[in-house]
């Protein structure tokens, strides 16, 4: 065996094990799955007095199909977080708070999803345009476009379409603070959606 050889051989396992000192010391980091909906407030005691709404899956505008957190850029890019992501996709989470914000206002005898065996009167479909937090201006943005149609024969007539913006102070840089005032924006959304959709029920014969 040569020098070159043996000195090689000798000195390799040395420095695997400063490698594996230097892996040791990065730290793990783990994902966190993040509830998004906003809790409804309570009700306030109101008489159901329109029909059934029927609210269906909302669409996902662009970005919004991952689960990542989004945060805009200083430079307007986007960067979709890896290890904070919501715990469900956002969309099907909007939908689900929909749902129960429309449930929670007293307004209507029923909410109801898609595959309800009750025949609606309003149906409420959309798309969930913008969730997302902007460090650079301190807020969280969310934006929502709704359709509130009434069923007509094997069709529907719309009746009210707007596109629902919100925003909610950002305090800080942290996951939990990025996730807070996303879900205050939100929050702030439902309430425009459920105000929407009662004064289109309010019209409904």
């Amino acid at each position: 065996m040569t020098f070159n050889r043996r000195h090689l051989l000798l000195a390799t396992p040395l420095a695997l094990a400063g490698c594996g000192g230097i892996l040791a010391k990065q730290p793990y980091l783990a994902r966190a799955d993040w509830p998004l909906a906003p809790p409804p407030p309570a009700s306030g005691g109101s008489i159901a007095s329109r029909g059934i709404v029927q609210v269906q899956s909302l669409s996902a505008g662009p970005t919004l199909s991952e689960r990542g957190l989004i945060t805009l850029l200083p430079d307007g890019s986007i960067h979709l977080g890896y290890y904070n992501r919501w715990a469900t996709s956002p969309a099907q989470a909007v939908t689900a708070a929909l749902i129960a914000w429309l449930q929670a206002s007293g307004e209507f005898a029923a909410v109801v999803g898609e595959g309800s065996s009750l025949t609606p009167s309003l149906i409420v479909e959309g798309t969930l345009d913008t969730l997302l937090a902007d460090p650079t201006n301190h807020i969280a943005r969310a934006a929502l476009t709704l359709v509130v149609a009434k069923p007509v024969g094997i069709g529907e007539r719309p009746i009210a379409q707007r596109r629902l913006t919100a925003t909610a102070p950002l305090t800080g840089a942290t996951a939990p603070d990025l996730v807070a005032a996303q879900r205050a924006a939100l929050g702030l959304v439902m309430g425009q959606a459920v105000a929407m959709v009662s004064r289109a029920g309010s019209v409904v014969p």
